[in-house]
């Protein structure tokens, strides 16, 4: 057993290289078929690794992500996590001004795209920081409209929240522009042909810096209803009013990959490898997740 508190984020890296010659990590790949079955991927992501993996993973995923890295852990007890969950915007920025991180979650293919250099589209900046051999798309969230308990407003889904918005007579919580939650509900508000910016300025919308402050809005009661990921709403056990369909919004999927400066790419294979076998899949379910790898 180690003591995770002495361990540097490099100190493991000589250690875990001899491990991971055992253990065939090098083989973990991206989730892709080519990997092996699930009991193959749960199996190589069990051994004696050691070290302290930093991922940085969307907001939505705090809970579901942090159980499964409890069970990861069981597997390798040399491994510790360092996380950090905020907006994917802003995860985003930190990876490109250089922070340490060896593992990339994000909720939309904007951000993880303005980071990989070989991304179809979406790569403005010429930014090279992901290895995209690893990435992969993990998991599918819905679009919710929620409400405060006992729903003050009367609001009753999307359509009914598009007429109180023209009427004015609602409040709406919903992320920034920078924050793929708020994209999302943009996209929503010009399906309904409503003029976002008219709207905020007349005090009808207001904003959260990431997923997890709108739903704080909406469990507080500080707004009238508000626009969230189904797993915000079931982790904060609030009531959802209505889900968004593609047509509205698109589809919400969740790519995930290895960063380029990666203190141990095996590890962070391993534990990407993880989160995609049936084990760790039912910690994303629980909270309204669809994993990918098993759809």
């Amino acid at each position: 057993m180690f003591a995770y508190a002495s361990l540097s984020r490099r100190s493991f890296v000589g250690a875990f290289a001899a491990a991971a010659l055992g253990l065939g990590l090098a083989g973990c790949g991206n989730g892709s078929s080519n990997a092996g079955s699930d009991q193959q991927k749960s199996e190589q992501a069990s051994g004696d690794s050691k070290g302290t993996l930093i991922v940085f993973a969307a907001a939505s995923m705090t809970e579901s992500l942090t159980e499964a890295s409890e069970l990861f852990k069981k597997k390798n007890p040399g491994v510790d996590f360092s996380f950090n969950f905020d907006s994917s915007g802003t995860l985003k920025t930190q990876i490109q001004e250089g922070a340490d991180c060896d593992l990339f979650i994000s909720a939309a293919q904007k951000q993880m795209n303005a980071l990989d250099a070989k991304a179809e589209k979406g790569n403005d900046q010429g930014l090279d920081l992901i290895d995209h051999d690893t990435r992969v798309d993990i998991l599918e969230n819905k679009v919710t409209l929620c409400v405060p308990q006992d729903n003050p407003k009367g609001v009753q889904g999307f359509d009914d929240m598009a007429q109180k918005l023209k009427d004015g007579s609602i409040l709406l919580g919903m992320g920034n522009s920078d924050v793929p939650v708020g994209q999302y509900t943009q996209k929503i508000l010009a399906h309904y042909q409503l003029d976002e910016n008219a709207l905020a300025q007349a005090g009808h919308i207001t904003y959260g810096s990431n997923v997890k402050e709108v739903t704080s809005q909406v469990s507080e009661a500080a707004v009238d209803c508000g626009v969230i990921y189904k797993t915000d709403a079931t982790s904060a056990g609030l009531k959802m009013v209505d889900e968004a369909t593609e047509e509205m919004c698109g589809r919400v999927v969740y790519p995930a990959a290895v960063t380029k400066n990666a203190s141990d790419p095996d590890l962070a294979k391993a534990f990407l490898d993880f989160i995609q076998t049936p084990e760790a899949g039912d910690c994303f379910k629980k909270v309204g997740f669809t994993p990918l790898a098993e759809a």
